[in-house]
């Protein structure tokens, strides 16, 4: 099963992970954000129930995922390409979106201020 997190994380992280990276280290898959407040508006409500229907599904058309959402394919679009400028989605060489992971995990820290 591949799993990506979805995580909030510093940029010091995000270097040192690269670097055990560089070394062979195997750290799994992660996408990062730089605050909370930026991963709630990547991933808006609409745009996680499309994670969730693209999670494990394979490649699709995004009217057949505007079909499986029962919304407009319009709306849908908009947040395909959110995620895709995102680095969430991928785009296949025949132009089908792809979400190539069969679970996802968020993890971040709320911090008193």
């Amino acid at each position: 099963m591949r799993t990506v997190t979805l995580e909030v994380s510093s940029r010091e992280k995000i270097n040192r992970r690269f670097l055990r990276a560089f070394d062979e280290e195997s750290q799994g898959e992660f996408i990062s954000f730089e605050s909370p407040e930026l991963l709630f508006k990547v991933i808006s409500g609409k745009r996680w129930e499309l994670i969730k229907i693209m999670t494990g599904a394979g490649p699709m058309t995004i009217r057949e995922a505007a079909r499986r959402m029962e919304r407009d394919v319009k709306g849908v679009h908009g947040d395909v390409h959110a995620l895709l400028k995102a680095g969430i989605f991928q785009k296949t060489e025949e132009g089908l979106i792809v979400f190539p992971f069969d679970a996802v995990h968020v993890d971040f820290l709320l911090k008193a201020a």
